[in-house]
């Protein structure tokens, strides 16, 4: 695992040891940040089920202004800082352990909304757009910002999930990723008009 474009292009990352995090490969995270960016002007992310910290700091280094990473393992936690500081991004990255509900809840009494989201739970978790409509609910989701759920491919998102629109949706073997964008109430009711006509 490596930082694949940006300014830690080539810096290795480390895995979190034993079987409880999957980290995302090289080859699918290359087709989310191409599907997404691939490059960034600015902006705040949040990396919920951080894991490895991977897509946090492949988003940074692709020009991602800051990043929150949160995972309630303390593995995890040991193994994010150790790859944040590799890759030299550690003025930019808030990096808590905790339950993913709890930190929600948290960052919404805070008033902040993300630009750029990455949620990468267990595979077991197969409910991201109940998560969704929470966040939505605690304004952490900025107007136009994009979210990125990596999946099992069995699982099947909605095409809309409140204000967030279905972008892509890709497979690789047993894993897929589905893209969202939040958009405006007008343009929600323009798509459905859309749809009907």
């Amino acid at each position: 695992m490596r930082v694949i474009a940006g300014k830690a292009k080539g810096r290795p990352l480390k895995a979190v040891p034993g079987q409880g995090t999957r980290p995302t490969t090289d080859k699918v995270k290359e087709a989310i940040f191409s599907m997404i960016g691939p490059f960034f002007d600015g902006g705040l992310a949040l990396d919920l089920f951080a894991g490895t910290g991977g897509l946090g700091i492949e988003a940074w280094s692709r020009g991602v202004d800051k990043v929150i990473s949160i995972d309630k393992e303390k593995q995890s936690i040991d193994v994010i800082r150790s790859n944040v500081q590799a890759a030299g991004a550690s003025a930019d990255f808030e990096i808590y352990r905790n339950d993913a509900a709890r930190a929600l809840k948290v960052l919404g009494k805070k008033g902040q909304a993300f630009d750029l989201i990455f949620l990468d739970p267990p595979y077991r978790m197969e409910d991201m757009d109940q998560w969704l409509l929470n966040m939505l609910e605690l304004q952490l989701i900025a107007e136009q910002a994009v979210v990125v759920i990596e999946h099992d491919s069995k699982v099947d998102y909605p095409e809309c999930i409140g204000q967030l629109m279905q972008q892509r949706h890709a497979q690789y073997g047993e894993i897929a990723v589905t893209i969202y964008r939040h958009i405006s109430e007008q343009e929600v009711q323009e798509e459905k008009d859309s749809q009907q006509s």
